[in-house]
Order: C-alpha cells, then structure tokens, then sequence
C-alpha cells in the first residue's frame, strides 16, 4: 500500500454490514465503489471487546454451516473499529484498522475523454490525500489533456455474476472484437461513450486501436448469453478462481443491481433460559458455555457473574450430573448434520412463561394488567424493558434470494477461503412490548379459517408464488411441495395485527416505524403461539429511550387498539384495496393490503409485506365472517 494516500475510504454502520454492503458485496462510495473482501483480510490488530456472546446464535450458525459443509466457529465478532479513529484519524490509518476493501469493478472511465482502461494499466491516480475527508477519496486521469485539471475517472459499472455466485469483470476487449484479438495491438485502449436518452442502456465501446465499435445491448438477453464467455469462477472477495471451474452462464449486471447480493444471515434475541423449561433444553440450547462448568466451585462463580445468573434457577448437583453425562457421551450434542435449531421457541418461552425471569442487563420484563375492553383480545401484555438482538452473517448468494423453506433456490457463497473460526456479528440494543393473543379466541378462528374461501384463495396464491418464485436460471423439480413454508392461518392474523399496531405506534412512541421492528410468534401445527413483539431495533442508544414500553401501560394501550383497528376499516385507496384478493395467475401474497394502510418499511417487517389481510381484523364488506377480533373492539 502506498504511503502517498489514506486508506479509510468511507464508513458504514455495523447492521449495515449485515444487511446491506457485507462481505462480497459492492458499495457505493461517492467517486468510485468498492468490493468487502473475505474473513482473511480482516484486520484487529490486539484489539479487544469485539467477540459478541450468544451461545444459542453460535449454535445455531454452527449447524446451518454444517448443512452447506463449511467449517464450525467458535466466535461472533463485530466489526473491527479503534476508539478515537475519529479524533485521530491518522494514528487509525497507521493502523489500518477496519473493514477491508478493494476498487471494484477495476475498469475506470475517464469523463473528460471517455478513455476505459483498468487501474493497474498505470492511466489513473487515487487521490486521497485528506485524513479528515475520506469521502473525497478519488480516481483521476493523470495522462488526460483535455482538461486543465485531472479529470474524475468512475467506476465502468458493468460486471458479470453467475446463479454460482461469482463475480467478474466484464471483458470489454473481449466483448468489442467479437471474441478475437485486435488486429493492431495486443493490449487496446478503449472509449466507452454514454449517449444518454431513454433507452436501457445505450453505451458503446470503441477500440482506439483498430476502431472496433459494439454497443453493450449486445450483451444483453439471450443473444448476450451467446456472445460472453463462459463464467470463469471468480470470487474476486477471497482473490481465487473456482478450482473446479465454473459450468454456468455469466450474465451481464450493473454494478449495484438489486439482486447483485443477498446476504444469509440468522438473528435472535439475547434472552435467559426459561425459568419453566428443562435442564435438557437448558444444555441443548447453551452447550458451548455449559461444558466447562465441571465442578461446584466453577458453577458458583459463573452464577454470580453477569449474564449467568439463570444458573441460580437450577439445582447445582443435578446440572453438573447432566453436563457430566453429556461428556461422557451420554448426549447427542456432536451428531453431525443437525437441523437448525428453532431460534424462535426459546424466545417464546421466556416471553410467555408463567414466571417472568430475573432481570439482567441484557434483559428485562415486566407484567402490565390488561384491563378494560383489550382483556377480550390479548392474554397478556408485557413490557420489554431492556433486550438485545443478535446477529450474524454466515454467507450470501447472487441472482436468487435466499429461501431458508426452499434452499436450493440459491447457492451460498462462503466468506472465507480457508476454515476460519469466527464469523462477523452486530448487535443492538433496545425495548419492546409483547402481546400474547387469547387462546379461546384465535383457536375457534383457526378452525374456521381452514375452511374459508377466502384462505384458499391465500394458500393458492402460495403455491403460485412459490413456482413462480423459482428462477428459470435453475432446473425444474417436479418433485418439490409447494406448500412447504406456508406460515399458516395464524401467522396471517398475527402478522396483520403487528402491522396494524406498529403504524399507530409509531405516531406516539417517539421513534420513526423504521426504527420499529416485529417478530410474530405462530409455531406450527404441532406447537401453536400466538405471540407478537413489537421492538426498537435500532444500532444506537435511540431504541433504549422508554417511549415504546411506556405505551404498553394503561389506559393508553387500550386506545393505541382502539385506534389500530379503527383506522384498519379504512383506507384511502378503498374499494379497490378492501377488495383485493390474490386470484389466479397474480402470485402476491396480500389481500386487503396496500401502503396507504398496512404496509410498513422492510426494515420493520420479517416477511416483506406479505401476508397481510385486513379482513382479518375489521369487517370489510359482507365478509364479517373472517374477522378474528372480537365485537367490542370493532370500530
């Protein structure tokens, strides 16, 4: 690396490295964008405090990375960041302290005489010469005379991606002779020429050397697929080449594209073992703390430290037997190819035991009476005072999302070369308020739902999201159960009860609805929930401010429903929205639904806006039959 420039190019949240711009993915920086390299790469430099402790987490990445093969790790770390970076951004830079980049694509384009060359032919100069100031890092054309000043060079935002999920330069020289070597020089110069206009894309390539002209349309669609070469494996965020090579068609991305990166990521929340749940559930869920706990001397310090003062709500004697016996191979903990443990269960458990745990620094709930006409809908209401969510990124895939109920949809991309024992995490903190539904309510609800047209019509609409859903890019399977996923009857009136609340949240709360998030406890057939909490998820001390717990206390909860559900009746796009339902050949997954009553950011829902039926809730029209809450709080 030279001296002659820093090498901080820009900043980025934590949580925006898990969602956004993480490990293989491309970010956009104001001159130029850049590639996040692999696990290797990543520098601490003695740093200390940047493992996140969540054993169920750990757990749980562990054995989704034994289903795609990869190695187990025994951390979760947060990004590498040095104190004080910004009051002395030059003893950070001697560090080099951070999360690493590289340019990419590397094929710039000069704007003043169009020249399009890659940053190692020598043409261009990175400027970056500001410690202050890393936003203004740039490329210029140092060769360029048409300008008095060094004109800015940008990123040529043409790649190539495969369904494998590598990444790729495109081959400009390849691409404009057809294939073939220019006649006149073995290594060309190019022009790349951007007329503007309406069209798609309308950008020719010119060699200077032989005047060779092809437009990028020609790249495009299946003749594209005819005139570029065949992907070449490249996984330019680890620097390797496939070493078995690549079998599939490159297709041509812009750089930056919706679907140019997916991450893979699993969450939870940072709870203690329910007072109500057994010592195996306890060792199943927490295995990679608990099996260092071998004498009694050991367990009473551990119980008196933070964060494992759970331990005090089981017998001594009869949990280290356990974990004496689990040892010995008496458990089951080291079988390989475990299923994904189900992250959400536990969290139930704590949220709706009928003993509420001792409050920690991590976590805190408290019982509010529910009294009046919102006795009729909810069982229980509580108040999250403190909570902390967990996550951890575990790889990512290119051109198809991720589907966790259908995954070979999809094919992962590690984040690491070679087997690395951690894999990057971030974690906020927050409050929330979770409502449990009454039992005696939503179960007759179910049973009636089953037989409604109205469901059908959702689970057929499900089955066509579903086959359609899967990208042409890959084979057929005749063989694959479209129904696998579906969320169930309950979830549909969870869910819209959720959106319904968070929206009328949001204006008295004090926070903003993207700083809200959901997490709708369902379970299944065999496990039925019937739990919603409502939560800030916020990576700053903005969602610990107490202005969502406190609307948890009465008479002000009993409003906040009153006003949910009045406003659910109505909406500004009616009839059109009150009418809607999926019929045959639309595949969404939302009946009475639209953003002007019940759509919320993607930040606050976990299923995209789907799901979603307000007929559910209120009366809309003759189909009274489906509401689920009950006649006094009808609007």
């Amino acid at each position: 690396m030279s001296d002659r420039y820093y090498r901080r190019v820009g900043s980025a949240r934590p949580s925006h490295l898990m969602f956004t711009a993480g490990i293989g993915s491309l970010v956009d920086l104001p001159n130029f964008s850049v590639l996040v390299k692999g696990l290797e790469a990543w520098n601490y430099g003695g740093l200390a405090g940047y493992t996140i402790d969540e054993p169920r987490l750990r757990t749980a990445v562990n054995r989704r990375l034994q289903l795609y093969g990869n190695a187990q790790v025994t951390e979760l770390r947060s990004a590498p960041w040095m104190a004080g970076s910004d009051s002395d951004p030059k003893g950070w830079h001697a560090q080099g302290i951070g999360v690493p980049v590289m340019p990419f694509p590397q094929w710039l384009r000069c704007t003043s005489c169009n020249l399009l060359a890659p940053i190692d032919s020598e043409a261009f100069e990175l400027l970056n010469t500001n410690a202050r100031t890393p936003h203004e890092a740039r490329f210029v054309h140092s060769e360029c005379g048409r300008a008095k000043r060094k004109p800015l060079a940008v990123t040529a935002r043409f790649t190539l991606v495969c369904t494998n999920g590598h990444l790729d330069e495109f081959p400009y020289a390849h691409f404009v002779h057809h294939g073939q070597q220019c006649t006149k020089n073995q290594r060309p110069r190019l022009r790349m020429t951007d007329h503007g206009g309406n069209l798609a894309a309308n950008v020719t390539l010119e060699c200077v050397a032989c005047h060779a002209k092809r437009n990028i349309r020609d790249a495009m669609g299946e003749r594209g697929e005819r005139e570029l070469p065949s992907c070449r494996g490249r996984h330019p965020h680890l620097s390797v080449f496939a070493p078995d090579g690549c079998d599939e068609q490159a297709t041509l991305m812009i750089a930056g594209a919706s679907n140019q990166w997916f991450p893979l990521t699993l969450s939870t929340l940072a709870l203690p073992p329910s007072p109500d749940s057994g010592m195996d559930k306890l060792l199943e869920e927490r295995w990679s703390e608990l099996q260092h706990i071998t004498t009694p001397q050991v367990f009473d310090a551990l119980s008196n430290m933070p964060g494992h003062g759970y331990l005090k709500e089981y017998d001594r004697d009869a949990l280290l037997a356990a974990i004496q016996s689990r040892l010995n191979g008496g458990g089951n903990e080291e079988e390989p190819h475990q299923p994904a443990p189900d992250l959400l269960g536990p969290e139930w458990d704590v949220l709706a035991g009928s003993r509420l745990p001792t409050p920690s620094d991590d976590f805190a709930l408290e019982e509010v009476d529910v009294e009046g006409p919102t006795a009729d809908l909810f069982a229980s209401v509580r108040q999250v005072q403190r909570l902390r969510e967990v996550r951890a990124q575990i790889g990512f895939t290119r051109l198809d999302a991720p589907d966790p109920d259908n995954p070979e949809i999809a094919r992962p991309v590690r984040l690491w070369r070679s087997a690395q024992p951690w894999v990057p995490a971030s974690e906020v903190r927050g409050e929330g308020i979770f409502l449990r539904l009454r039992d005696d309510l939503i179960n007759p609800w179910v049973e009636r739902m089953q037989k409604s047209a109205v469901m059908q019509a959702h689970r057929d609409a499900y089955v066509r999201f579903r086959r359609n859903r899967r990208s042409g890019r890959l084979r057929a399977d005749t063989d694959v159960d479209y129904m696998a996923g579906w969320p169930g009857e309950r979830y549909l009136a969870l869910h819209t009860l959720s959106h319904a609340l968070v929206r009328t949240i949001a204006l008295e709360c004090g926070y903003s609805s993207a700083s809200l998030a959901e997490r709708i406890y369902a379970g299944d057939g065999e496990n039925p929930r019937t739990g919603i909490l409502l939560y800030t998820a916020v990576p700053d001390s903005e969602g610990t401010l107490g202005g969502l717990v406190a609307l948890a206390e009465s008479p002000h909860f009993d409003r906040i429903v009153r006003r949910a559900l009045r406003d659910a009746a109505r909406c500004s796009s009616d009839p059109l929205c009150s009418e809607r339902l999926p019929r045959k050949h639309a595949d969404y997954l939302h009946g009475a639904a639209c953003h002007a009553c019940l759509f919320v950011s993607e930040t606050t829902c976990e299923r995209g806006n789907r799901f979603l039926d307000r007929r559910f809730l209120v009366p809309l029209g003759d189909d009274a039959d489906e509401v689920l809450t009950p006649h006094v709080l009808r609007p």
